[in-house]
């Protein structure tokens, strides 16, 4: 994906949708595109840091890392920033604070929103790295790059799994990354239909992270170990095998236990709650593949403030939520994740 380009400030200047959009000597910030007139440190009223010698190791980092993510760029994959803790970068407060409406695809921010800030435009890229040194360098992986990895973590069996997968016919020698913390990252070539990220049904130890998902590139080095993420030379990505594909696909979802109707009051100035409580779990469930779960946390958000309102029982909108996200073939860990998060967004217990 290929974000707006630096050329006009988005500096919030009015109640009207407004932004400054002045062309005039625009840089990248952390916050997105910027004037002189509003860069941060003008906005908050001091002046522009000046560089000192306390930089020079995140410098370093920084320029360790943009060669290669330009050059992965160039072969199309769309890379973004994470912390040096390998999580996101934290969201800054506007795009925290902001409704259900906000797109995190079109946000002009270089880093909010994870793996949705991730682009191939060479000075997107350089100002993404820039804005965080010492950081680690990952590849948005699915559709958005075209490539699968299998990850294989030895410290929960992975590497029996992946020997056990290898005799199988289902991983065939392929382009791969060793982890600084040990592991293996196998790269495959996206087949074209969803492949959803997730730990692969029945295998201890390996996850496929694919379409909503991401992995930390070479030349990253692990915050624990210290040690690099490498590329193993002589072998070229190959196709996913069609027995991989349908090995990825998810097992059959368990049964939910019947519950009874879910219960909506009108109050709190919502007229038709049964309306909106449904607008937001088809939400969820219509979602497309890699948005899932940023749309099951907007929707924990609507529906959490519903139960602030007292148009919904807590436990009711709990339970609602949380068939929606199973629909939606999220895992019950990020379901809850997601409820937690939205509804403490909103101020209200989960």
């Amino acid at each position: 994906m290929i974000r707006n380009p630096p050329g006009r400030c988005r500096h919030w200047i009015g109640p009207a949708a407004r932004h400054c959009d002045s062309t005039e000597q625009v840089r990248l910030f952390l916050y997105g595109p910027r004037c002189p007139q509003h860069t941060p440190a003008t906005v908050a009223g001091r002046p522009e840091a000046p560089a000192t010698h306390e930089l020079i190791g995140s410098e370093r980092t920084m320029l360790d890392l943009l060669a290669p993510a330009l050059r992965y760029a160039e072969r199309g994959w769309p890379v973004f920033m994470l912390a040096r803790s390998k999580r996101p970068v934290a969201n800054c407060l506007p795009c925290r604070d902001a409704d259900d409406n906000h797109d995190p695809a079109a946000c002009d921010c270089l880093t909010c929103h994870g793996f949705y800030a991730a682009t191939t435009d060479p000075e997107q890229v350089a100002a993404i790295v820039t804005a965080v040194p010492g950081g680690q360098l990952a590849l948005r992986t699915g559709t958005a790059s075209g490539v699968v990895v299998v990850d294989v973590d030895p410290r929960h069996g992975g590497d029996d799994t992946m020997t056990t997968l290898i005799g199988a016919g289902l991983l065939p020698p392929t382009a791969h990354v060793v982890t600084g913390s040990g592991g293996r990252h196998l790269y495959y070539r996206h087949p074209g239909r969803p492949v959803v990220s997730r730990p692969m049904p029945g295998r201890p130890g390996i996850d496929i992270k694919a379409d909503g998902g991401y992995v930390v590139l070479p030349p990253s080095v692990h915050p624990a170990t210290g040690r690099p993420y490498r590329w193993m030379p002589g072998r070229p990505m190959e196709e996913m095998p069609p027995a991989l594909v349908a090995a990825c696909e998810p097992a059959p979802a368990a049964p939910t236990a019947p519950v009874g109707p879910i219960n909506t009051h009108a109050t709190g100035g919502i007229s038709h709650p049964d309306r909106l409580l449904a607008a937001h779990l088809d939400a969820v469930t219509s979602a497309p593949e890699g948005a899932r779960r940023t749309t099951l946390y907007g929707a924990a958000r609507g529906v959490a403030r519903m139960v602030a309102a007292h148009a919904i029982d807590q436990a009711d909108a709990v339970t609602a939520l949380t068939i929606a996200g199973r629909r939606a073939e999220q895992t019950d860990r990020d379901i809850r994740a997601a409820i937690r998060g939205g509804f403490r967004a909103e101020g209200v217990a989960a």
